[in-house]
């Protein structure tokens, strides 16, 4: 006759198994479900890929015929025409789809965290035309933001035509937003890692599986629409040698501090354009097309995403001089068109600066690192690793990102170097994250469509010593989904938590909660007060 725990025993296996069978049931269905959204994203993205392709060869036309005309009329014509172009952008998303300013990517975590609803139908339309106005006309923003965005959105738009339940509803808006990623960069790994260490931030098999699934397809339609060459073309790329560490070193304090720079600038730029707000149709985008348009008559591979001068600068057709001027320039012409609020994304502007800021510490080191002569376009690689990594503060994200971008995989020593030193830099200044800053700045100013159901609230709570929070992880706190920490006030300073931050009395917890997170405020009350 078996014994008590014999039974107990059988009966946890069985229960074992039955959660096997449910997760094996589950990828079943999320596979198809994530294929074709991948189907789907990778054909928006290769449509607007191809579009904004198609416009920088007309702008780039404009200019040369402008160029032939008497002056200065020839000037007049392509600040009006740019000027007009970022008008549209901006005035769609402000009278349609305030939640398509930007990126997107902020808003996609609100909806991934039960903060915000999505209105994939305006999403898509919006965001498309923004993006191709706006970016058409020479904005200093990347196509990469749009894109995920998009992607998405085609996830919400499948899981509602197949009736998805809640969960595999944000599987599937996940694998669309990595499925964006990978189509825009040709890069499907780092789509998938978006996915896992940014905007979800967990490893479950299901958001796994979706997130390769959809990466992929979306990558292969691209590759057979477009091409499958790594967007960025370094040909054969030299491993500097080991004397060279220290300098990479360097490049990563160089890369944190910009970084911060980046960041904060970006978001003092988005408060100056607030006093906009109420400027008629796109007037301060037009503004900003116009002065756009003055640089690009001098320069016009400095327009748009920037990909032309990331390629210059990886083949070493820019000089010491030039490299310090297309980066303040390109650092300047980055916050203002992003602080238009013109859809548009930071991936590919970012690039940029790091591949400058990479070959800018690759040239003036050499006086003190000799061997570091003829490595330039190794630096210029590592550098826009590292500087994604501090801005972003996905280090995994930005190094596969580059990798798959240049091909460079020799370069992983340097990498690693430079990224680690340019997050643990960023970290010690306590710099917010750019889209943990921006999700808590959307989610203060209320700038989306509140989640099904209502509004989310703002609460605030004041850790007690010897409450049930004091001394616990993030993590372990318990709070329900949809119930989000946006920052820890602690000694007269701001921080974001991670799910490894531990709480201590005295901190004041700023939190977002969605009406469908059911007791999260007093989850939050009951976890902060001592009641002895």
């Amino acid at each position: 006759m078996p014994s008590l725990d014999d039974t107990l025993s059988s009966n946890d296996i069985t229960r074992e198994i039955r959660n096997f069978d449910r997760r094996q049931e589950r990828r079943r269905r999320v596979v198809p479900r994530a294929a074709l959204v991948g189907l789907l994203a990778g054909i928006v993205a290769s449509a607007f890929r191809m579009t904004l392709e198609g416009l920088d060869h007309a702008r780039d036309a404009l200019f040369r015929a402008a160029h032939g005309m008497p002056r200065p009329w020839g000037l007049l014509l392509v600040m009006a025409v740019c000027g007009t172009g970022a008008a549209i952008g901006l005035w769609l998303v402000r009278r349609f789809a305030p939640e398509t300013s930007g990126s997107g990517i902020p808003h996609l975590k609100a909806v991934l965290h039960r903060l915000r609803g999505m209105r994939w139908r305006r999403i898509l339309v919006v965001k498309f035309a923004s993006g191709v106005f706006g970016i058409g006309a020479g904005l200093a923003l990347g196509r990469e933001g749009p894109t995920v965005q998009m992607g998405g959105s085609v996830g919400q738009m499948v899981s509602r035509w197949l009736r998805s339940n809640a969960r595999e509803r944000h599987i599937l808006i996940a694998a669309g937003a990595g499925a964006g990623l990978a189509a825009a960069f040709n890069a499907p790994l780092a789509g998938v890692i978006f996915v896992l260490e940014e905007l979800r931030r967990d490893f479950a098999p299901g958001a796994l599986t979706g997130a390769f699934i959809a990466s992929v397809t979306a990558d292969i339609v691209v590759r057979l629409a477009i091409n499958q060459s790594p967007v960025f073309h370094v040909t054969n790329p030299p491993v500097p040698p080991l004397s060279c560490l220290p300098l990479f070193l360097i490049l990563g304090v160089v890369a944190g501090l910009l970084g911060v720079a980046f960041n904060r600038t970006l978001l003092g730029s988005l408060r100056l354009f607030e006093r906009t707000a109420r400027w008629p149709f796109g007037l301060p985008a037009a503004l900003v097309g116009a002065a756009v348009a003055v640089v690009g008559w001098f320069a016009p591979e400095a327009l748009g995403g920037g990909s032309p001068l990331v390629q210059d600068t990886l083949n070493g057709r820019i000089g010491l001089e030039a490299v310090s001027i297309f980066l303040l320039l390109r650092f300047a012409m980055t916050m203002t068109s992003y602080g238009t609020g013109t859809a548009g994304g930071i991936f590919a502007p970012l690039l940029v600066l790091g591949a400058q800021a990479g070959l800018l510490v690759g040239l003036l080191g050499q006086p003190i690192f000799p061997s570091a002569t003829g490595f330039g376009s190794s630096f210029a690689v590592v550098g826009m690793a590292a500087l994604f990594t501090s801005i972003v503060r996905a280090p995994l994200t930005g190094i596969v990102l580059i990798l798959e971008m240049t091909s460079s995989y020799p370069l992983m020593l340097p990498l690693l170097a430079a990224c680690f030193t340019a997050y643990a830099l960023a970290d010690m200044l306590h710099d917010r994250p750019i889209y943990e800053a921006l999700l808590e700045r959307d989610l203060l100013r209320g700038n989306a469509r509140p989640a099904e159901g209502g509004q989310a609230k703002i609460v605030e709570v004041l850790v007690e010593a010897g409450a049930p929070f004091d001394g616990r992880r993030v993590a372990d706190l318990g709070l329900p989904p949809g119930c989000l920490l946006v920052t820890i006030q602690r000694d007269d300073r701001d921080e974001v938590p991670s799910r490894d931050t531990v709480l201590h009395a005295g901190d004041r917890l700023t939190a977002v909660v969605a009406p469908a997170a059911v007791g999260g405020i007093e989850t939050l009350r009951h976890g902060a007060d001592y009641r002895g």
